[in-house]
């Protein structure tokens, strides 16, 4: 599967050898080692830059009361598409990490949300993709949060685009 071959890093840059799956089964059994309780939230982001775009999926990981740490993939695609293919790319980004990691967060009782950076108010050109975001992701069972309370990809993943 392509989503195991992809470069991880963290916020610092610190890059990770492993896959996705293993970065998440390891930090997982580290921090319950630890005593932390964890959600883990998934989410995208893109920045247009002339004819690229560049995309981030962060992979966070909440310790309750304990801070949070992050994974991020970084992507860049040549191409001229609309907000609402851009937007249903980055959730479709972010989908692909959840379903890849879902099973591991099952067998840990880890609970996830997909969160989508897009827009619940209407008079935001991001809004048009939302009706099909949220289908997709809850279609897939998954928790599905949008902006404000999508911080994983409007916060997390933006700061690394």
């Amino acid at each position: 599967m392509e989503t195991q071959q992809q470069t991880w890093q963290n916020m610092t840059g610190k890059i990770f050898q492993n896959s996705i799956t293993k970065l998440v089964e390891e930090a997982i059994i580290r921090e319950q080692a630890n005593g932390h309780r964890l959600k883990v939230c998934v989410g995208s982001d893109s920045h247009v830059y002339g004819d690229a775009i560049n995309y981030a999926t962060a992979v966070v990981f909440i310790r309750e009361g304990k801070g949070a740490f992050t994974f991020i993939r970084k992507e860049r695609e040549i191409q001229s598409i609309s907000i609402k293919e851009r937007m249903l790319n980055e959730v479709n980004k972010s989908v692909e990490i959840a379903y890849a990691i879902c099973s591991i967060l099952e067998t840990y009782d880890v609970e996830m949300e997909v969160h989508a950076d897009i827009n619940t108010d209407p008079d935001f050109k991001s809004n048009v993709a939302l009706k099909d975001a949220m289908g997709y992701i809850l279609g897939m069972g998954y928790i599905f949060k949008a902006k404000p309370y999508a911080f994983a990809s409007s916060n997390c993943a933006d700061m690394m685009v």
